[in-house]
């Protein structure tokens, strides 16, 4: 039973260059219609997945903080109504730094979120211009002030490794951010995703991305900084004070069961991978035709499974627990991962087996992705 919800709303004043989730403009949003539609698919999910409190709830984007405060307070109440809150759940929502949202963070507070995750991703006017985003850079910090006298719990998320930027330069801008006392820091490499804007500008040579070796030398003063400020990264790229870490994250980088609503959404529980229609055309004709906007479900072998879980467990540092995979998968521990390769890996520095637990070192994680296909068997990701 899941323990955990995403809401999606899809709508954004604008598409950034580098954005490739699902995230729609629309000149009108008919809000009743979506409130409508949200606790529909809400009651749904809880019909087929309840039975426990929840811990978090998530609302994700797009922009949330661009929803009315009466429309998250209904969410929230509908969801208490039907599952239940655990004592001290996490409620977070993400959402851009403008002066406009911010002035909705008292109401979105008293609506019952605990938590924002404000995307602010620079500190310098010049690179929000680049970057395609809509508020500068004083106007984010007033928001991020703003929401720290508001949240109980605040984070904010930047991206580096931006073209022509020097170590020096992130450097600075990690000090400062660091310097504003917040107790979680998504910090991303910028990635060229495909059907972005930004891919297309590369294509055409626009700009030239920054190259691997500056890449890999921002990760490491990255988790230096971040380790030596009391925020080490507990995932590849979040950073949290202990016991600040993003509960609702860690159910899926934990491969906890958790439920998603809204356009695109997905979901898994009980087995199941569930994905919401992406376009939000679409998800609304499903929710009047069916009351739920279930695109696709699909049943997840156990093999798939725990493929997914040791992908996902591996990017923590915690790693995983071979033990407790193999019993809640039925499989062995050489089935969940290469023992020849592991040790391999082991005497390289790159992974560390303690007991039954397995994790990636500090070493190792800049090669996350080319240690992942090493040591989780072939025949476990693609049987």
């Amino acid at each position: 039973m899941a323990r955990a919800l995403y809401i999606h709303w899809p709508f954004c004043l604008a598409k950034c260059p580098y954005c490739d989730f699902n995230s729609h403009v629309r000149e009108r949003v008919e809000h009743d219609r979506w409130q409508a539609g949200l606790l529909a698919d809400m009651r749904h999910e809880h019909a087929v997945a309840g039975g426990e409190k929840l811990d978090s709830i998530f609302f994700g984007g797009g922009t949330p903080s661009l929803m009315p405060p009466a429309l998250v307070a209904r969410l929230l109440d509908e969801a208490e109504k039907l599952w239940g809150f655990s004592e001290g759940i996490e409620i977070t929502l993400e959402g851009n730094p403008s002066s406009v949202e911010a002035g909705n963070y008292a109401a979105l507070a008293d609506a019952g979120v605990n938590r924002v995750s404000l995307g602010l991703q620079a500190l310098d006017n010049e690179t929000l211009r680049f970057l395609g985003r809509l508020h500068d850079a004083s106007e984010g910090l007033q928001a991020l002030e703003v929401a720290q006298q508001r949240f109980s719990r605040v984070s904010f998320d930047l991206i580096y490794a931006r073209p022509g930027q020097t170590l020096d330069a992130w450097q600075a801008e990690l000090e400062r951010a660091l310097s504003f006392g917040t107790g979680h820091l998504s910090l991303y490499q910028l990635t060229i995703e495909p059907g972005t804007r930004f891919a297309t500008m590369v294509r055409q040579n626009q700009f030239e991305p920054l190259d691997e070796d500056a890449c890999a030398d921002m990760f490491a003063l990255t988790r230096e900084m971040t380790a030596n400020a009391g925020l080490p990264a507990y995932e590849i790229s979040n950073h949290a004070r202990p016991g600040e870490e993003s509960r609702h994250n860690l159910t899926y980088w934990r491969y906890q069961d958790y439920c998603g609503i809204g356009p695109g959404a997905h979901g898994r529980r009980g087995g199941i991978a569930t994905t919401r229609h992406r376009k939000p055309e679409n998800w609304l004709e499903a929710l009047d035709a069916k009351a739920q906007g279930i695109n696709e479900h699909r049943d997840l072998g156990r093999r798939e499974q725990a493929s997914e879980a040791m992908l996902m467990g591996l990017r923590l540092r915690e790693g995983v627990d071979l033990d407790v995979m193999a019993a809640r998968f039925g499989l062995t521990g050489a089935e969940l991962c290469d023992p020849a390769k592991a040790a391999f890996y082991e005497r390289q520095g790159l992974v560390r087996r303690e007991g039954a637990r397995l994790h990636v070192t500090e070493e190792g994680m800049p090669l996350l992705d080319g240690l992942l296909g090493e040591i989780v068997p072939v025949d476990l990701v693609e049987p």
